[in-house]
């Protein structure tokens, strides 16, 4: 195998992980909000009924 073989092989391996890391990033912040949201919800749906 040549350098230059080596050298495309290491940049489309590095490329495909770049875009593995990004789309889990990206799904664990959109279920990081989905979360955050849904349990705001419900707080604010029962403050009423939370006394000090």
């Amino acid at each position: 195998m040549g350098e230059k073989e080596k050298l495309y092989l290491t940049v489309r391996n590095t490329g495909i992980l770049n875009m593995v890391i990004g789309i889990t990033t990206l799904s664990a912040g959109i279920a990081a909000g989905v979360l955050l949201l849904v349990s705001g919800i419900k707080l604010l749906r029962r403050k009423k009924s939370i006394t000090f």
